[in-house]
Parts: structure tokens; sequence; C-alpha cells
């Protein structure tokens, strides 16, 4: 899971504040956390409104007790729900990414002329062959 470093607390509010937020606004903590994605709304808005958290680290690990829950769930629809929230991630290398998150990880791809891009194009192709739904990230 991410860690939140300096920089990114510049665009949260004190964690103190999340019970209190509207939902949009909660939703859109979470999508600068993670990635824009109703799936992950739906798991934890209510988690965002309804603990107390340390600081942000305290509610990453507490969304990712809520995907380790889907993920050893016996349940076919968690284990959707799962991969449809691993599924909002861009794949490693891909041109259009919706997060700011995700951009600063893939900036160092920007101006590559064919190597390491074509080597994750490769390797996300590859690993989508071999587990079906599921992302290369």
């Amino acid at each position: 899971m991410r860690k939140v470093t300096e920089p990114m607390m510049k665009g949260l509010p004190p964690i103190s504040n999340l019970p209190s937020l509207p939902p949009q606004d909660r939703a859109a903590i979470l999508d600068y956390l993670f990635e824009p994605c109703v799936p992950l709304h739906t798991l934890s808005l209510e988690l965002l409104r309804d603990k107390s958290f340390a600081d942000y680290d305290d509610l990453i690990s507490s969304i990712g007790i809520q995907l380790s829950d889907l993920a050893e769930s016996t349940s076919t629809s968690d284990t959707q729900w799962l991969h449809d929230i691993l599924a909002a991630h861009p794949r490693l290398g891909e041109k259009k990414v919706d997060s700011a998150q995700s951009s600063a990880e893939q900036a160092h791809l920007k101006g590559d002329e064919g190597g390491e891009k074509k080597s994750l194009a490769d390797l996300n192709t590859l690993y989508e062959q071999r587990f079906p739904g599921l992302r290369y990230v």
C-alpha cells in the first residue's frame, strides 16, 4: 500500500475532518489516495465516515484490510468487486492515467522511446493473459 508523503498531504484535509465531510468529498479523498473508482467508494465511504483514524497511513491500512477481506472471501461477487477495484489502477506504462498519484509514479516513462514502455506493455499483456480480469500494476 501507498504511504502518504508530505507533498501528498497538501491536498488532503485534516484526518479528523473526514467523518463530517460530504460523501463526494470523501470519495475525492479516496480518488486522490488510490484511483478514481466507484466500487472503492462503495466499499470504503462508510469507513471514512464511521471510523476515526490516527493519520492517513492508518486510513490506507484500514482500506487494505477491507481489500484483504474481499480477497479472502469465497463469494464470487466479492472476488468480482475486488477485481473491479484493482482494474481502476492504470496499467504500468499506459498513456491515459486518471490520478495525480499514478501520473507521478509513471512520470519517468515519459519520453521513453520504446524500451521500458514496450517491456511494460509486453508484461501487461502476459499477465492479463495468465490472470484474466486482473491487471499488472
